[in-house]
């Protein structure tokens, strides 16, 4: 694998008074993990929940340093938002330019070239050979409600069919897509109407693509009468549901499906987009052409920015004024990310990804042979949108998140950090940046081996 990674961290010794922070009208706080997290407990809503009990410092690609001083090597990209790294330096700089010519007109009062010139490099990337145009917003729950609005507005339909595990965001209309209930939907209904779930294919719960689509037939039967759905959402692959690639034959049906039904197919590509999965977004590996595309996260590197691209014909059925938002398409965020996917396309990201993800699968092959054999039961993903599954035997395949949550802890001790995923807790996902070097991979994978065994050893 090439070393892309272009130079060395800073180190916090390097800083002035690095334990010290001043805040504006208050007193001066000694920097410590500890007294974060309590000051954090005091101020922050519970829901607001961390994976990590540190807090960061500085970061640079790969690696992140606490503020007490303290390295680790970041597997999680800030949940996949990092495919280009921490602060890559033309990001950083294409933001720092934009910041010294203005900073915020609102796109809807005063317009700006950066959104412009954003919004035809997404309508460049995304596939298909039609007439596409893009609409920019701020998060991605805001992307996937206007891809909705949108395919309502197209087709004068009010239904929506998602599927089971799927994870479109956490504002109540999304939260109403979102397919798991824990830690989302607990507690915070009832969820907008008009809105289905059909079975995702997983051979893991023994759902085949056959299964899925005869349980889709017969929600067209019961519940959904096609003429008034609007769109079929899916994730080309799962996130939060655990990293689990729809298979192609599933995604070419649903094509089908929709065509026949002049149902609009959304991809939400937010997490699996951007180089991920060895391709600018994972649709293209099944070959088809969503009508709508919703994207954020790795788009920017790190600033805050979403969109959804479609056919212009579909993104026109809105009319003027009926999309937009206050902050949406910051010019400081589209300047961002124009700089990411330049490095992407520079750097090589997508071949990169590739051959990452094959490393991790042999690796993972050969570190759950020798240190779990019977509890590792699945590696999978597409590129290096990777995840393994932990399970408490291979008879029974009981899903293990005790084990799971104990690898994250012994890893995050030793300088790794972990996430899990699924609808069970029981799988780690691999977000690391795409830049990392041949180094950092391999320092991230031993801390995993290490942490695997300690987890072994307590379950």
């Amino acid at each position: 694998m090439a070393n892309t990674e272009k130079k060395k961290p800073r180190k916090t010794s390097a800083k002035k008074n690095p334990n010290i922070s001043v805040v504006p009208d208050v007193v001066m706080h000694v920097k410590t993990n500890a007294g974060l997290v309590a000051r954090r407990e005091a101020a922050v809503a519970r829901g607001v929940a961390s994976a990590a009990p540190i807090f960061a410092d500085h970061a640079e690609n790969a690696e992140l340093w606490d503020v007490e001083g303290n390295r680790f090597v970041d597997f999680a990209g800030g949940i996949a938002v990092l495919n280009t790294g921490h602060r890559h330096p033309k990001v950083v700089a294409a933001a720092k330019a934009q910041e010294d010519l203005y900073t915020h007109t609102s796109f809807q009062v005063v317009p700006y070239e950066p959104y412009v010139a954003l919004a035809e490099k997404l309508n460049e990337l995304a596939p298909g050979d039609h007439a596409k145009k893009s609409l920019l917003v701020t998060t991605g729950a805001e992307a996937v409600e206007n891809a909705v609005k949108i395919a309502r507005a197209a087709t004068g339909r009010p239904g929506i069919i998602a599927f089971t595990g799927g994870y479109h965001g956490r504002t109540l209309l999304t939260l109403g897509m979102t397919g798991k209930v824990s830690p989302y939907k607990k507690d915070v209904g009832p969820f907008p109407s008009d809105i289905y779930r059909a079975p995702f294919p997983n051979l893991r719960d023994g759902i085949t693509v056959q299964d899925a689509l005869t349980g889709l037939q017969n929600l067209f039967l019961t519940d959904a009468q096609p003429e008034r759905v609007a769109a079929i959402i899916i994730e080309p692959v799962l996130g939060e549901g655990g990293y689990t690639p729809v298979p192609f034959e599933m995604m070419q049906a649903l094509r089908e499906i929709c065509d026949t039904h002049g149902i609009m197919l959304i991809a939400d590509e937010i997490q699996a987009g951007f180089g991920r999965t060895g391709t600018w977004f994972a649709i293209e590996h099944s070959g088809v052409v969503p009508d709508l595309i919703t994207v954020a996260k790795s788009m920017a590197g790190g600033y805050p920015i979403a969109g959804v691209i479609g056919r212009a014909e579909v993104m026109d059925a809105v009319i003027p004024g009926g999309l937009g938002g206050t902050y949406g398409g910051n010019p400081v965020a589209c300047a961002a990310a124009l700089a990411a996917i330049q490095a992407i396309e520079d750097e090589g990201l997508l071949a990169r990804s590739t051959a990452l993800g094959e490393y991790f699968r042999t690796r993972f092959a050969e570190i759950g042979a020798r240190v779990s054999p019977f509890r590792m039961w699945d590696i999978r993903g597409l590129g290096a949108m990777l995840a393994v599954e932990f399970v408490t035997d291979f008879e029974t395949a009981a899903p293990d998140a005790a084990l799971t949550k104990s690898v994250v802890a012994h890893a995050l001790q030793r300088g790794l950090i972990l996430l899990a995923c699924g609808m069970h807790g029981n799988a780690l996902r691999i977000m690391v940046p795409l830049t990392a070097s041949d180094a950092i991979i391999d320092e991230g994978l031993t801390i995993f081996e290490a942490a695997l065994a300690a987890a072994i050893a307590e379950n």
